[in-house]
């Protein structure tokens, strides 16, 4: 192992099926490639159905006494391959284009290939210069209730909380290191739905159409302006994921009507503030609201952990990377609970998407950025 490239490292990772949730091969193969470096690792499933069990990983190397902890944090489920690849998903496979080797398979870019540069980062870091730590989850890209938060308990019972995470998901845009996440917008879903009074459409006085009053329900929610965002954060957004009345009949007025909708906010809320505007508005015109919050807006406000960053990027790529708050939620929402936290990654143009594929030069250049973090890290 202490030989292997990081596309090598990376390749024993994909070659393991690990559709959220992930248990058992990839950690297995993790666990074989942290363990020689002298990582004390920690394995435990977590929760039951119907969002577990979840299998978690904590690997650590402890430095001296009193010395910095710094954190690499990532997760090792992928969502479902789908059809159509030009290759079997878990059988990664290299090959050639006009800019180099690409190394493709399911999570090659999200995010198993910046988990195999964080392990290649940390082999030949010394061990006396400081506390390394990976927190790997099998349940990022599922309900992530036993994934992270489990592990953030755990940590704590162990007392073992570091200074400083890293989060590997895939930031990147254009180039590898063009971007890095220093937040994230919340987001919260929220189901509505209305009762009537089923009738037949001739005569509609013996009857209450529920659809009318979702329709106005919705008329109104869609008009709000929540926010015009601010130095950091885009403004949020409301958007009406579904509807669904299930009426098969043209000539009867149905007795309920649903939808759902999804709003990303920004630091200037909370979801449970946005939970019950909704419900009154919903109340309003004779529905109801039910919410799940996925997790808080937060910012890592620029500093000494972003400019790290941005310098080793730089070093490494010649790029000055933008700090940005743009996109879907991570696992980094629960770990600004634990410590402060950034996201840096491979370009994310292929994640999620059938033939994901990374370059092969990309995985060694990540590889160096974080070597150079975790030491800038540990030495602050």
């Amino acid at each position: 192992m202490t030989d292997a490239s990081v596309a090598d490292l990376a390749e024993k990772l994909i070659a393991c099926p690990s559709v959220t949730p992930a248990q058992g091969l990839v950690f297995d193969a993790l666990e074989a490639i942290l363990a020689p470096h002298g990582f004390e690792i920690d394995r435990f499933v977590a929760g039951e159905a119907p969002d577990g069990p979840v299998e978690n990983l904590f690997a650590i190397r402890r430095g001296p006494a009193g010395s910095r902890h710094f954190a690499f944090a990532g997760h090792l489920d992928v969502v479902p391959p789908g059809e159509g690849w030009t290759s079997a998903p878990f059988a990664p496979e290299r090959r050639p284009s006009p800019g180099g080797d690409l190394l493709y398979g399911r999570g090659a870019v999200d995010m198993k290939g910046a988990i195999a540069a964080m392990a290649a980062a940390v082999r030949d870091l010394p061990a006396d210069a400081g506390t390394v730590s990976f927190v790997i989850t099998g349940d990022e890209e599922g309900p992530a209730i036993h994934g992270t938060r489990a592990l953030i308990e755990r940590m704590r019972e162990r007392r073992d909380v570091p200074d400083l995470i890293l989060v590997g998901e895939p930031t990147s845009t254009h180039r590898l290191g063009d971007m890095v996440k220093i937040g994230r917008r919340g987001s919260v879903n929220i189901w509505l739905e209305v009762e009537g009074v089923q009738g037949h459409v001739a005569y509609p006085h013996l009857a209450d159409n529920p659809i009318t009053k979702l329709v106005a329900m919705l008329s109104e929610l869609e008009s709000l302006t929540l926010d015009e965002g601010d130095e950091w954060f885009q403004p949020s957004n409301i958007e009406i994921t579904d509807l669904e009345v299930g009426n098969p009949a043209h000539n009867v007025i149905p007795a309920k009507a649903k939808a759902r909708i999804s709003i990303r906010f920004n630091a200037r809320h909370t979801g449970a503030e946005l939970a019950e505007r909704v419900a009154a508005i919903a109340e309003r015109h004779g529905g109801t609201a039910r919410a799940i919050i996925s997790g808080e807006a937060f910012l890592t406000p620029p500093g000494a952990f972003s400019s790290m960053i941005s310098d080793a990027v730089e070093a490494e790529t010649g790029v000055k990377p933008e700090l940005s708050t743009t996109g879907g939620t991570s696992d980094a929402r629960f770990l600004k609970d634990l410590a402060p936290v950034i996201e840096f990654g491979l370009c994310n143009a292929t994640m999620h998407k059938r033939d994901e594929g990374v370059a092969v030069a990309d995985l060694e250049v990540l590889a160096r950025i974080y070597r150079r973090i975790a030491r800038a890290a540990l030495a602050c």
